[in-house]
């Protein structure tokens, strides 16, 4: 469920002071406007399973995203490798045992996503960091074929990455809820 709530932010904005954007209530918020949706704990692993995406509010602050650049995993060796594909059985034996995640390890300080905005005939582009220590378990390719999706609909098919993370890393305490993260775009100069 989301609600419309108009918001006052620094900026761009159409050139006023306030700009509506939408704020889905079952979510949690970054500083860097992106919103995470808890999808399933898994208490026998010790992991939490997250959607994330990009928060209306950065359309309504630096304008219409043109791009999209999800981080791609860099880890390969969880991909199994079929008993036909040609490798001898020593080729087999050496090589590592098959990982527990689909992706690449991310961590905080590593780049998740890349946004690029146009207002105006003005350009912006957001490095945007990992929230937390997490493996990306799938990538939203459709966000980055048609950007527009992140303009018309933030909260639902626009969705960007679905990571995991241990849930020992994941503190929601740490992110806002929608109180919160309203309260903070409303201290923004």
């Amino acid at each position: 469920m989301k609600s419309d709530i108009e918001g006052r932010g620094p900026g761009n904005m159409a050139d006023s002071d306030y700009a509506e954007f939408s704020i889905a209530h079952d979510r949690l918020y970054t500083l860097d406007h992106l919103w995470m949706q808890v999808l399933d704990e898994d208490k026998d692993e010790g992991t939490t399973s997250i959607k994330i995406g990009l928060s209306e509010f950065l359309m309504a602050e630096f304008g219409e995203v043109i791009q999209v650049v999800l981080a791609r995993p860099r880890d390969e060796s969880d991909f199994e490798i079929d008993a036909d594909s040609g490798l001898s059985e020593d080729d087999e034996e050496e090589k590592s045992p098959k990982s527990q995640t689909m992706g690449g390890q991310v961590d905080t300080d590593e780049l998740l996503i890349t946004v690029t905005t146009r207002y105006d005939s003005e350009f912006d582009r957001m490095l945007i960091n990992a929230p937390i220590p997490c493996t990306i378990m799938e990538l939203n390719g459709h966000v980055e074929d048609n950007p527009d999706l992140v303009n018309e609909d933030a909260y639902g098919d626009a969705w960007c990455i679905i990571v995991k993370t241990f849930t020992d890393d994941f503190d929601e305490d740490q992110f806002m809820d929608k109180d919160e993260y309203l309260a903070m775009l409303n201290e923004l100069p």
